[in-house]
């Protein structure tokens, strides 16, 4: 993929984090997050099929690598859509504010660049949190020998939703369209209702 954020080494993405610079920043780590969790299901998943005890989950272990592949790039791409809503934002802020006409554009571009900024982690949250069923299905029936990087790529997918919500929460005080903000505040609430126990209910299911 062609992502700026994406294409840097681990230590060069966290040279860039470290960095003064805005981005990247929890939306995208939220972003990476998920699709650490992604990675790792794949990886369970890919060592239960052909093993010896796991013959009944062999089929279900070859369509999770498919979805876990597709979603963790998926992930990926969202680590820079993050930046780009932010980057999308500071372009609306620099525009020209003389006129009349030349404010108003200016205010209808920096409020769709926060809606923006508060719709691309919401839907990584939402992403992330129904990927948490595919982490749960490689802890129950995947190798035992990888159950704890399944318990991993559960707390991940946790961690990626519960970060996201908190950039979604973020923007929502500068978003003048109050239908907008009901709209996306009920979502982070059903979502965030939710995931934890979604979590412990997994984590519950890690026999060591």
């Amino acid at each position: 993929m062609s992502g700026k954020l994406a294409d840097l080494s681990i230590k060069g993405f966290l040279e860039a984090t470290a960095s003064d610079a805005p981005v990247p920043g929890g939306g995208s780590i939220a972003a990476l997050s998920a699709s650490i969790s992604a990675a790792l299901v794949e990886m369970v998943a890919g060592l239960t099929i052909g093993k010896k005890g796991y013959e009944s989950a062999e089929a279900e272990m070859k369509d999770l690598q498919g979805i876990a592949a597709k979603a963790t790039q998926d992930f990926v791409t969202a680590i820079d859509k993050d930046a780009d809503s932010f980057d999308l934002f500071m372009k609306a802020m620099k525009m020209p504010k003389e006129t009349d006409e030349e404010k108003a554009a200016r205010s209808a571009a920096m409020q769709s660049a926060i809606v923006e900024a508060a719709e691309v982690p919401l839907s990584v949250a939402q992403a992330a949190f129904d990927f948490m069923k595919y982490t749960e299905a490689v802890v129950v029936k995947g190798n035992q020998n990888a159950v704890t990087d399944g318990a991993v790529a559960a707390m991940m997918a946790r961690t990626a939703v519960i970060s996201a919500l908190y950039n979604v929460k973020i923007n929502l005080g500068s978003i003048k369209d109050e239908a907008k903000v009901a709209e996306l505040s009920a979502k982070v609430k059903e979502i965030e209702s939710k995931v934890n126990e979604v979590e412990a209910s997994i984590l519950s299911k890690v026999n060591l």
